[in-house]
């Protein structure tokens, strides 16, 4: 598996003298995933590694069969930041809450 590495908000993707690739973040953008780093408590190498890793497995299975791993792997991306969401009750989707405007 190739390394990454980051270097003044440029991520480093390397291998064995095989491939690199320089990507360029624009600081909204590095700042979001420093931010997702420490949230997970990773390191922003790990944290960019997982994410490029999560959309390419999405990529190349979303024409084809999912793997229940790669299923495990979109879901826990989707949810990702939900549990700072608000809690709702099971009573707030009823069928009038849906159609206010036709009682």
């Amino acid at each position: 598996m190739p390394a990454l590495t980051v270097q003044d908000g440029t991520v480093l993707l390397g291998g064995q003298g095989d491939m690199t690739i320089q990507v360029e973040l624009d600081p909204e953008l590095g700042a979001r995933l420093a931010a997702k780093a420490r949230a997970q408590g990773m390191p922003l190498e790990k944290a960019a590694a997982r994410i490029l890793e999560e959309a390419m497995a999405f990529r190349f299975t979303a024409s084809s069969n999912l793997t229940v791993g790669s299923f495990h792997t979109m879901l826990a991306s989707m949810a990702e930041g939900s549990e700072s969401l608000p809690s709702l009750s099971t009573e707030s989707f009823t069928r009038e809450s849906f159609y206010q405007d036709r009682a």
